[in-house]
């Protein structure tokens, strides 16, 4: 099930920091650094997200999330896409984005990763996407850009 997240509830919100922790815990360890901003966001930082965000249930449990903005009336732009390491391969972000290319269907839809996010590149680049740019974030860190057009 995905429904949207009230970031104002506690509760939810203190969930949704674990996972998105968990989460670029491991997209840190996978393009070796540390320094990705939801990794260090607090949940006071979490709760006055203005994003709006979707959750991926498995019966009761947040598992996973999307957050996106709207900067104009052809674009999405997906900002996270997290999973709790303990749910993943198993198509939870997959829906996630079914789910939010149902629920906005815009014709342009950008997002970015580490360009060693292997798992999440792929995940990308079989949904349509292409790499348009990256940008080093740090010595040898960079950050994949991707768009695509329906």
């Amino acid at each position: 099930m995905i429904r949207p997240l009230d970031l104002t509830d506690q509760a939810l919100a203190e969930r949704l920091l674990t996972i998105q922790h968990a989460a670029y815990a491991v997209e840190a360890e996978l393009i070796g650094f540390d320094g990705i901003p939801p990794l260090q966001e607090d949940l006071a930082g979490l709760m006055a997200s203005t994003e709006y965000w979707l959750g991926r249930y498995d019966g009761d449990t947040l598992v996973g999330a999307v957050a996106y903005e709207l900067p104009d009336n052809d674009t999405v732009d997906i900002s996270r896409l997290i999973v709790d390491p303990a749910h993943a391969r198993r198509g939870h972000g997959r829906a996630l984005l079914d789910h939010l290319d149902q629920l906005e269907p815009r014709p342009i839809s950008v997002v970015s990763t580490g360009s060693a996010n292997t798992p999440a590149v792929s995940l990308y680049k079989s949904r349509g996407y292409s790499e348009i740019g990256q940008v080093e974030i740090a010595a040898g860190i960079h950050i994949a850009q991707f768009r695509r057009v329906s």
